[in-house]
């Protein structure tokens, strides 16, 4: 089961459940790959609902690193989500609210 007081999100892909969370390291990737001037940019977009599937993409393998997991980029764009891009955005949005919310805040 994913922690989330570790600030981890399960989700599944091709059959397989994997536990995502984003490091300080996964973080520093994902800033990295989306040329945003900030995360906080990043988390704006969230929050208003303007994000791209380029943000979820970009967040779901950094956070699938940060948990441990080999991929990449064109892994993921041929892999089977369950739920599809609705679960895969959800679980985005999740991991950005769980990277920056202290312990009990949701």
């Amino acid at each position: 089961m994913a922690n989330p007081y570790a600030g981890e999100v399960a989700l599944w892909l091709d059959g397989q459940r994997h536990v995502a969370r984003l490091t300080l390291g996964a973080l520093a990737e994902l800033e990295a790959a989306l040329e945003a001037g900030s995360l906080i940019e990043l988390v704006e977009r969230f929050e208003g609902r303007r994000f791209s599937t380029r943000d979820v993409l970009a967040l779901i393998v950094a956070g699938l690193r940060g948990g441990g997991w080999k991929g990449g980029a064109e892994d993921l764009r041929t892999a089977e989500i369950r739920g599809g891009p609705v679960e895969a955005a959800r679980v985005a949005a999740e991991l950005l609210a769980r990277a920056f919310a202290l312990p009990g805040e949701g």
